[in-house]
């Protein structure tokens, strides 16, 4: 079964522009179907991310999803992928600028984690962002050039929808 792993830009632009919860309802329910059903999941870099600030979304996500739905990043499948993922950064070094690497890179932000979380079962994990591949970019590392360059899959969020046949 093909799992989507869901990015931190996946749960903030639709909480904060495109679906609101007190005008998409229907959307928050099919969010909390499908991560009850175990069809989308996150990682626990996700979760810092989004619970960084107090306000309406971390709630939501505490009261509305599973308890495992923010998955471990440091068990040893993961830390092989991220060591990839991390040589696939440095070696872009004459690409991007240093301060691109560094963020990428960084403990704390989710990006270079949810690529190895998905590397590290590519056959069954689906990336979803809301961002779009930019291989000519230099301030910044892209999770779609990421995901091409070590073979993880991603779509955006209204592509997942349509591949699960999900509907709201």
């Amino acid at each position: 079964m093909q799992v989507y792993v869901l990015d931190s830009n996946f749960f903030i632009q639709a909480y904060r522009i495109y679906y609101p919860p007190d005008v998409a309802v229907n959307f928050w329910l099919k969010i909390r179907e499908l991560a009850s059903q175990g069809r989308i999941i996150s990682i626990d870099k996700v979760r810092d991310e989004l619970y960084q600030g107090n306000d309406a979304l971390k709630d939501w996500c505490k009261n509305n999803l599973p308890t495992d739905f923010f998955r471990a990043t440091d068990v040893p499948e993961v830390l092989a992928a991220y060591r990839s993922v991390i040589g696939w950064a440095i070696s872009r070094n004459s690409h991007y600028v240093p301060n691109a690497i560094n963020e990428f890179l960084e403990a704390t932000e989710a990006d270079a984690f949810l690529t190895a979380y998905c590397l590290a079962a590519a056959d069954s994990r689906i990336l979803v962002t809301q961002e779009i591949s930019e291989p000519n970019r230099k301030n910044k590392v892209k999770i779609p050039d990421a995901c091409n360059a070590v073979g993880v899959s991603y779509v955006d969020t209204i592509t997942m929808f349509r591949q699960l046949g999900a509907t709201f």
